[in-house]
């Protein structure tokens, strides 16, 4: 005999309704456009624990997983080492929570110390948080921190800063009394001469990004001294495989960085989770947002680790609070740490290099086919701006459908941009795979 359970009377979703104020279940779910509303909830019958396995493979292969992706624009398919899933997998790792005792987290805190070290010599810079949500947050938190350090009201963000980064900032700072300067782009760089008609007395910050949206790659030491010169900071946001071959945030004069760390051993696993990371020079220190770990020695002198600064209004007065963050993605922190000390220094750089290899004979092919052409108005690293001679929404959708990912279309970002595609090649992509999205694209090029 089959029961059937229902957890609410009549009389209970009655007195629901009448609270919520509509006047029937129908009334409820309207806001639900009826394509997207359940057509019945009749179950099919249980199934064993194996024939659900089968089934879950099953529906596991529809999603088609073995594309070959030459996308990235923030998000990158790069090698992820075994050693990376195997320890971040720990259970003292995976199930720890925010080390508030320092005498039973000492596990914790040392791994985010040392992440901090990481990070801080990866950018060249002083201090680093123990992370943040994602790049586009860090970003956001980059320019709260120039605010706050120079008491100024203006922003000025360069136009080839990813567009969804630029989103975040701007919802992030919507109820803030700031005057955001969004600086056109010029040949998918830095338009220096809106820079210098816009940069003034009430600047606290330029942000600008490194390799740009574009893949161009601009050295930003001469724009530094001009923005220092006028007393605002540079806020630069950066992908860091790339500083395996690029001078470091320091080396270009940047105040700040600030980063996705996805791509250090993080999957895409469908947009997250990631972590943000951001660093510093140690004069901005006390406006630095989150939790800084520090090292310490305990009474009976013994080396230890605790909270050293935590900026969170949950700890200090809520007027002096720098942010709310209440969760540093610090899982995938440890991710970041281990990949980068899997790799070490000399891995990096010949990471770093197979990605710009790869990336420049792809580069070179692509510029073969007739109709299109490369942007060449500055070096590149793993990314490239194709222009096509149809709209490159309509050549990735038909390249899709023969399992290749061939690109990001700029056109829902960039107004007269329809024809701009950006192609990312990483270490992951073989010759084989290059050559095949030549091909492809050469054949939907000519349909």
């Amino acid at each position: 005999m089959t029961s059937h359970y229902c957890p609410h009377t009549p009389q209970e979703i009655r007195e629901m309704l009448d609270a919520i104020g509509v006047a029937s279940i129908e009334e409820l779910f309207a806001p639900i456009p009826a394509e997207l509303r359940a057509t019945t909830f009749n179950l099919p019958p249980g199934r064993s624990e194996f024939e659900t396995y089968a089934r879950m493979q099953q529906l596991a292969a529809d999603n088609c997983s073995q594309l070959s992706l030459f996308i990235g624009g923030g998000c990158y398919d790069h090698l992820i080492p075994a050693a990376v899933d195997h320890l971040a997998g720990r259970a003292e790792f995976y199930t720890a929570y925010t080390p508030y005792q320092p005498e039973c987290s000492q596990g914790t805190l040392q791994a985010l110390f040392e992440y901090q070290t990481a990070i801080c010599r990866l950018t060249g810079l002083e201090v680093s948080n123990a992370s943040l949500y994602d790049g586009a947050t860090a970003l956001a938190e980059g320019a709260l921190m120039a605010l706050r350090a120079t008491n100024r009201s203006k922003l000025l963000v360069d136009g080839c800063v990813s567009p969804i980064a630029r989103q975040v900032l701007a919802t992030y700072l919507s109820n803030l009394e700031v005057e955001i300067v969004e600086l056109p782009p010029l040949d998918g760089l830095l338009n220096r001469q809106e820079l210098a008609a816009q940069l003034d007395g009430d600047t606290a910050a330029l942000l600008v990004q490194y390799p740009n949206v574009f893949g161009c790659v601009e050295d930003f030491s001469a724009v530094a001294e001009q923005v220092h010169a006028a007393g605002g900071l540079l806020v630069t946001a950066v992908y860091p495989v790339a500083l395996g071959m690029l001078k470091s945030p320091a080396e270009i004069g940047a105040d700040i960085a600030v980063g996705d760390g996805q791509s250090l051993g993080n999957p895409l696993s469908f947009g997250g989770p990631s972590f943000g990371f951001i660093a510093a020079k140690k004069a901005y220190i006390r406006n630095m947002p989150g939790r800084i770990v520090g090292e310490t020695v305990d009474k009976n002198g013994q080396r230890g680790f605790v909270l050293t600064l935590q900026a969170r209004e949950q700890h200090i007065k809520r007027h002096k609070a720098t942010s709310n963050i209440c969760s540093n993605q610090s899982l995938c922190a440890l991710r970041g740490l281990i990949f980068l000390s899997a790799l070490g220094r000399d891995g990096l750089v010949e990471l770093a290099q197979l990605n710009y290899d790869k990336a420049q004979y792809a580069k070179a092919c692509l510029a073969r086919i007739p109709g299109v052409t490369v942007l060449q108005s500055a070096p590149s690293f793993n990314e490239f701006t194709v222009s096509l001679p149809k709209q490159a929404d309509q050549v990735v959708a038909a390249l899709l459908a023969k399992g290749i990912v061939a690109g990001l279309p700029l056109g829902q970002y960039f107004e007269g941009s329809e024809n701009l595609m950006v192609v990312t090649v990483t270490e992951k992509r073989s010759k084989k795979e290059i050559d095949l999205l030549v091909k492809e694209l050469e054949v939907a090029l000519c349909n």
